[in-house]
């Protein structure tokens, strides 16, 4: 838990420098942040997701993998989609059987890396809020030809890791994305 502390400690600090000088902006790097929050949680980097939400256009779009920007966007409306469910909601998910869950899966075909790309089999699913406005999703998957294959379940423990994230990676996005 200890280096859960201390990826939010600095996940704090860096949006506070954003939020106090406009040049510190040009120094973050999401996929830099994407790859430690996976160190953290036992994960590939590819397996972290970061999406923000525009609210002019009511949609999701991703940040995070960079492979994913180009795909394309997730309608906020969209009844097939985890991550519109939880910026909806603003409600966070373990979904420990999520091939067998109904869900969009025009993403998951992407190839990132150049890898050919294997199916999520486990998801957490959390909004990052700014306040109390949801300003974007985290989704942390474990990827897999089979659940078992995978890796172990998310955890209560995990959720947890992740919900601590989500404020300090409100403020960031918040500081990042201005108003979409």
């Amino acid at each position: 838990m200890t280096t859960s502390l201390s990826l939010v400690s600095e996940l704090e600090r860096i949006a506070n420098a954003v939020a106090s000088d406009d040049a510190a902006t040009s120094q973050i790097s999401l996929p830099g942040i994407a790859e430690r929050i996976a160190k953290n949680l036992g994960v590939k980097p590819d397996e972290v997701a970061l999406m923000g939400v525009s609210t002019r256009w009511r949609h999701l779009h991703f940040l995070v993998p960079e492979s994913l920007k180009q795909v394309g966007f997730i309608p906020l409306s969209s009844t097939s989609a985890i991550a519109a469910k939880t910026a909806r909601e603003s409600r966070p998910d373990i979904i420990n059987n999520f091939a067998s869950v109904r869900h969009a899966t025009v993403f998951e075909g992407v190839k990132i890396g150049g890898e050919s790309s294997e199916l999520i089999q486990k998801l957490i699913s959390a909004p990052i809020l700014s306040g109390d406005k949801v300003v974007g999703v985290i989704q942390v998957s474990r990827k897999g030809a089979s659940a078992k294959h995978a890796g172990p379940d998310f955890s209560a423990d995990d959720l947890g890791k992740v919900l601590a994230l989500c404020k300090p990676l409100g403020k960031l996005l918040q500081h990042l994305a201005g108003d979409s």
